[in-house]
């Protein structure tokens, strides 16, 4: 899993950074997943190593423009590049209107398969591989949150041990490899677990933008390896955080803490902390810290690869570190 940060202003774009996108690759499966696209993406995506045409699944948290206004336009660019892959999109109420709108009055004809999900809070994905929830946040709008939870898998399989225990291979292999217990044409039973290493433990990465500090979000982020959290506004700016219903880097940190996860990814930054200025994002940086200390500022092209967890037996026996 490897995010990489397409977007991390808040409101507008500045000349070192867009609005809001954030990219999730999965590599084993060749696949990315946006999270919100804001005005531009498109072309933050051209820059970057990610693949458009890997594109499966966007997950939008609300709908304010800087956060969809660069929806259409990639949507349109895949296209017109040809990709015939299905593309499901989720989000809240009225999304579907919107690019329905959009398709409408541009008269652009999407030549793939297109699904709009309308999300409710709970879980609105799920595979073998991987659950995808979300829960309501506190902003001026409908928004959602959203928490990625990689299932755990089994250990690598041990086949030296299988060939010297004279089981046959194909089938029972999957099967043993899966952690299942089989019975031999002999007569034998055989637990797969036996067979293989410890099991890994499946990684989660949540996204939290926009909010006000709520409890909602700290329930989403319980335990995450990765907490990607808005940080809109300076702690001395609080009074204008409550206004507008969005976190300062204080807020964000105390999620995080609250949340017992492994690291804070702040973005989402407001202009008004542009360098030069009274108040800088390295002042919010050390706000966080001083509550949180394993906090990152997200910049834009930042890519973060979410570390593999160890097996659960080494993390009870308080092992933190390969």
């Amino acid at each position: 899993m490897q995010i990489t940060f397409l977007g991390t202003s808040s409101g507008v774009p500045t000349r070192s950074r867009n609005v809001s996108s954030v990219a999730l690759r999965l590599p084993q499966r060749a696949e990315v997943w946006l999270f919100d696209c804001g005005e531009g993406t498109q072309h933050q995506l051209l820059r970057s190593e990610l693949k458009t045409s890997q594109i499966s699944r966007i997950f939008v948290t609300h709908m304010h423009g800087d956060h969809i206004f660069g929806l259409m336009g990639l949507l349109a660019s895949c296209g017109l590049a040809g990709s015939t892959e299905r593309i499901d999109i989720y989000g809240p109420a009225g999304l579907d209107e919107y690019l329905r709108a959009g398709q409408k009055y541009s008269r652009t004809h999407f030549a793939f398969p297109l699904k709009v999900h309308t999300v409710q809070p709970g879980v609105i994905y799920e595979d073998q591989e991987f659950t995808v929830s979300c829960t309501p946040l506190k902003h001026r709008v409908p928004a959602f949150g959203y928490r990625v939870a990689e299932k755990d898998r089994a250990g690598r399989f041990d086949v030296k041990k299988a060939t010297a225990l004279g089981i046959p291979s194909g089938p029972i292999y999957g099967k043993l490899k899966r952690g299942e217990t089989v019975t031999l044409p002999d007569g034998r039973i055989i637990q797969g677990t036996e067979l293989c290493g410890k099991p890994e433990v499946g990684r989660k990465v949540v996204y939290c933008t926009d909010t006000l500090y709520c409890e909602q979000a700290v329930e989403l982020a319980q335990g995450a390896d990765v907490l990607i959290h808005e940080a809109t506004f300076a702690h001395q700016d609080a009074d204008l955080a409550f206004e507008r219903l969005h976190s300062t880097s204080t807020m964000a940190a105390q999620v995080a803490l609250s949340a017992g996860v492994k690291k804070l990814i702040m973005t989402h930054f407001s202009p008004r902390y542009a360098p030069g200025n009274g108040i800088v994002l390295d002042d919010l940086l050390r706000e966080a810290r001083a509550i949180f200390p394993k906090t990152k500022l997200a910049y834009d092209f930042l890519i973060y690869d979410v570390p593999r967890r160890l097996p659960k037996e080494l993390v009870k026996n308080g092992v933190h570190k390969l």
